[in-house]
């Protein structure tokens, strides 16, 4: 299916469900709304795209949206962050308009931390909970940290300092922005694999230190809803204490309704564990009382 935010964009979403006896139970039974993190549903492996035949099979409906963060869109430009927010909110309000009663967001990786933007945007929007997969404490940050570690090309301070040159003080402005690449940026070394590519526009508005709204630590303390945080226990890209803090966070400012749960046997892509990934997908489900 495809549909239009209110700002033009076209997101292509794929439904997924079970068959069920009644539609009653169709929209009673939870649906996962499934955000992927930078390539996008359709071009990722793991949890985009074999998680949700793995919940149908499990009696579970999914919607797999393909964001503006998808089609290589932090390079071409279209990828801003705080806009892609209103890919989620027209998903939502379309399966609430076809009766869907009980939806739970998915943010993978970045789309974890563009979960806990919509939510904190969004308070009141009827949604039941997060499950967040992969999430950094801050995008912002755990960029600088990786980019130091690495001794990156350019350096993150440098890549602000063009950035503020580039956009001329206004990033929204689209004419001026440029595609740049950062080297050593997952790496040591000077290969294809260790490179990383963005906009100046998208970059500020994703992992510079003026995107206030990437910066999920400050932000998550005003989500009341159930969280599971999924985590890979050999994630090499997000390290296990980025979640824990955001865990720690949430139950000082008293939600007590949060789970971690780390899966074995799997990196960043927790559904490189899909028995245990679902498994413990489905056990929360049954906590929060859906059978």
């Amino acid at each position: 299916m495809s549909f239009h935010t209110d700002d033009g964009f076209r997101v292509d979403a794929l439904l997924i469900t079970p068959e069920f006896e009644s539609e009653e139970q169709l929209y009673s039974t939870p649906i996962v709304l499934n955000v992927h993190g930078v390539l996008g549903n359709f071009l990722a492996r793991g949890t985009p795209k074999i998680l949700p035949p793995a919940l149908m099979d499990k009696g579970f409906s999914t919607l797999s949206i393909n964001t503006r963060m998808g089609f290589f869109g932090q390079i071409l430009g279209e990828g801003i962050f705080t806009e892609t927010v209103l890919d989620i909110e027209e998903s939502v309000r379309i399966l609430q308009a076809e009766g869907f009663r009980n939806i739970y967001i998915l943010g993978y990786s970045l789309g974890a931390n563009l979960a806990v933007y919509y939510s904190y945007k969004n308070p009141d929007s009827g949604i039941k909970g997060l499950i967040l997969e992969g999430c950094s404490y801050s995008l912002p940050e755990s960029q600088k940290k990786r980019l130091d570690k690495w001794d990156s090309i350019p350096r993150y301070d440098d890549i602000y300092r063009r950035a503020k040159i580039i956009l001329g003080g206004d990033p929204d402005n689209k004419k001026k922005d440029q595609v740049f690449i950062v080297y050593r940026a997952w790496g040591p070394s000077f290969n294809p694999g260790d490179i990383e590519m963005f906009s100046y526009r998208t970059w500020w508005y994703m992992r510079g230190p003026e995107a206030k709204y990437a910066k999920t630590c400050d932000l998550i303390d005003k989500i009341k809803l159930p969280i599971l945080f999924i985590h890979g226990q050999n994630d090499d890209i997000v390290e296990p204490s980025e979640p824990k803090a955001l865990l720690e966070i949430l139950e000082q400012s008293g939600n007590d309704n949060v789970q971690f749960t780390f899966i074995p046997d799997a990196k960043h892509d927790c559904m490189e564990n899909p028995d245990v990934m679902v498994d413990t997908i489905v056990k929360w489900f049954r906590k929060l009382g859906h059978d």
